[in-house]
């Protein structure tokens, strides 16, 4: 028999969350951290489809898991007005596009402020909608790379997409601006990936437990130094994009974990080094049935203004590289 006051938080486990070990993935989206984690599971206040969990299990999509809260313990967040750009909203989903520097859910060292506090400002409701601290959230992006995001505004939309997701039915286009000068026009990248061994904050695929990841590659613009690419991950994998094409030698400019902490390439020949404060990294279309009607709709946002700007630098020097080069052909000066 609980303790009369204790409530629960409840998770709905993801495709993207999937496999992780039941400890780490409770303490990923919560405040508590992973020892505390634990000493609930033993002490019998976390469930997993209403059996006792335990701390090694591998959660699997679909997977409903309770955590029992003390009455001491805060049971919801706050929400924020926060500005949201919606693309689109109706009585089952949100489709926004995010903002580089924004984190989608609370989490370690994010406690306040981020996008689940702005959606639940906008839309209340939202609160009966899947777990306690990611209400609506189906799928995420990185603090720092921006763009489209589906968010469920309902149980049975948050279903719906998760069965998307997991079965590789949502298709997702990225734009990404990366190091060097990619040779061929497309490509595909079949490499695992898992946590690092090393460094637990992490994704690499030298591990023991690499799971299944491809990301398929095209070229857009070529620039000298840096090559703009339009990338779709057949998998969701985390830091999927940014892991792959550091594995393939050109990893994303601005990138501080996967380039060694550098977030500048000087382009051959004059100009000043092209600096980045983040991953340029773009999720620029986004395509999945509506949980309700079925219908299939594709979304699109144009990349934030930083990452138009570096590409407005680049095709400006590209243009001027190109003159230099006729006149040396036709004798002229400069």
């Amino acid at each position: 028999m609980q303790e009369k006051g204790i409530r629960e938080l409840r998770y709905l486990v993801s495709a993207s969350d999937s496999h992780q070990r039941l400890d780490s993935y409770l303490s990923s989206l919560s405040s508590l951290s992973r020892s505390q984690v634990q000493k609930r599971i033993q002490a019998g206040l976390v469930q997993v489809d209403g059996r006792p969990g335990k701390k090694d299990q591998k959660v699997k999509p679909g997977e409903v898991v309770t955590v029992s809260l003390l009455p001491s313990e805060p049971p919801s967040l706050q929400p924020e007005a926060l500005p949201l750009e919606i693309l689109f909203e109706d009585d089952s989903i949100i489709v926004l596009n995010k903002e580089p520097g924004v984190v989608v859910h609370p989490a370690p060292g994010h406690p306040s402020s981020t996008l689940v506090h702005g959606l639940l400002h906008h839309c209340p409701d939202l609160e009966a909608t899947g777990s306690i601290f990611r209400p609506g959230i189906v799928h995420r992006l990185d603090k720092d790379t921006s763009g489209l995001l589906v968010v469920a505004k309902e149980e049975g939309a948050l279903l719906a997409l998760s069965r998307q997701f997991k079965s590789r039915k949502v298709k997702k286009q990225y734009l990404a601006l990366v190091r060097g000068e990619v040779s061929k026009d497309e490509g595909e990248i079949e490499v695992p990936i898992g946590r690092d061994m090393r460094d637990r904050k992490k994704m690499g695929v030298r591990t023991g437990k690499a799971r299944a990841a491809m990301t398929r590659y095209f070229v857009k613009e070529r620039f000298p130094g840096l090559t703009l690419l339009e990338v779709a991950p057949e998998t969701g994998r985390t830091h999927q994009i940014r892991v792959h094409m550091a594995y393939i030698g050109h990893p994303i400019l601005g990138d501080p974990v996967y380039t060694g902490g550098r977030r500048s390439e000087r382009s051959q020949g004059s100009g000043e080094a092209i600096v980045a404060n983040r991953q340029m990294l773009h999720a620029w279309r986004l395509g999945f049935a509506h949980p309700k009607t079925g219908e299939y709709q594709v979304f699109e946002a144009a990349p934030p203004s930083d990452f138009q700007e570096i590409l407005k630098i680049l095709k400006s020097r590209r243009g001027e590289d190109q003159n230099k080069r006729k006149k040396r052909k036709t004798g002229g000066s400069f």
